[in-house]
């Protein structure tokens, strides 16, 4: 039997279905066993959930008790392979706070250059990887073409494409090499335009609306205890940025970067930019929130950079 719903284009039916047991959890080789989800779902609704946390152990703060400061980067590069640089900048600001390093205006700009560069990069794999999930391969194609670009510009930096050990306690271990700064400037400007195929893609493409907004609500209080940080903290409208709120070593580092938090405020974004519209349907905290947050930190980036 027909449902009768508010898109006249759209038909729903009534289907009997069956409650299933499904397992769910990380599909990369790396992680498998870290975490398993016992889901009781009727069709696609997630009626339960029992967690079973796994185990996976580098020893990495042990083997750190036997290394210099420096000599741990490489160790940061695995907490967050898709954001490694900005994995060294973590532990580059705790060292230097320790010992109270003051470090230099080139460096300082150097970081932050860096930094947003790998924003963009982990934006990117994100977006793609989540129209891969929802069954579009495209998405995934068209974000990877350009994180390769940003790729191919650490390379020239540090000679890495994925674990970089560049950002190191004291400022970076090498200078930009000639021309660099023209070849990150030719990449922002043919990028930007590239940006309104991702949101004809995903953003406001019906079905991909239709399969996040008021989907997985996570309420500010709700991510506020869940520990929940960058994006998936301010898609739940929380307005709190660590390079705006963090401690001094931070945001000092921002110093002269003028940015506005992306945050949801009154029901509206910043408008510094053309984003397109927050559909009817969106909630503030799901998946569609999460998503856009995202989308519009990589615009940011470039103006930052």
């Amino acid at each position: 039997m027909a449902t009768q719903i508010d898109d006249p284009r759209i038909v729903e039916f009534d289907v009997r279905t069956d409650e299933m047991l499904v397992n769910m959890g990380p599909q990369h080789p790396s992680t498998h066993g870290v975490l398993r989800l016992v889901l009781r779902t009727d069709g696609e609704i997630v009626s339960q959930v029992e967690p079973h946390i796994g185990y996976l152990h580098r020893s990495a703060e042990k083997i750190g008790e036997n290394l210099t400061p420096r000599q741990w980067i490489p160790y940061t590069d695995r907490m967050d392979y898709l954001a490694a640089m900005n994995m060294n900048l973590g532990w580059a600001l705790v060292v230097e706070k320790l010992i109270d390093y003051q470090l230099p205006e080139k460096a300082r700009h150097l970081r932050v250059i860096i930094s947003e560069l790998g924003r963009i990069a982990s934006h990117l794999v994100g977006m793609g990887a989540y129209g891969l999930d929802l069954g579009t391969f495209s998405p995934f194609l068209y974000a990877f073409r350009e994180r390769e670009k940003i790729l191919d510009l650490f390379e020239e930096v540090c000679g890495a494409r994925l674990t970089y050990s560049y950002i190191t306690p004291g400022g970076v271990t090498a200078d930009l090499p000639p021309g660099w700064l023209q070849k990150c400037e030719a990449f922002l400007a043919q990028f930007e335009p590239v940006i309104a195929e991702y949101h004809a893609l995903l953003t406001t493409n019906a079905i991909f609306v239709k399969r996040t907004a008021g989907i997985g609500i996570m309420s500010p209080e709700m991510a506020i205890g869940y520990g929940c940080t960058g994006p998936v903290l301010r898609g739940s409208g929380v307005d709190h940025d660590l390079r705006r709120d963090g401690e001094e070593r931070y945001t000092e580092m921002y110093d002269g970067y003028a940015f506005e938090v992306i945050v949801e405020k009154d029901g509206h974004y910043p408008k510094d930019h053309n984003y397109p519209a927050v559909p009817p349907d969106a909630v503030l905290g799901d998946c569609w929130h999460r998503f856009y947050v995202r989308m519009l930190e990589v615009v940011q980036a470039i103006d930052i950079v």
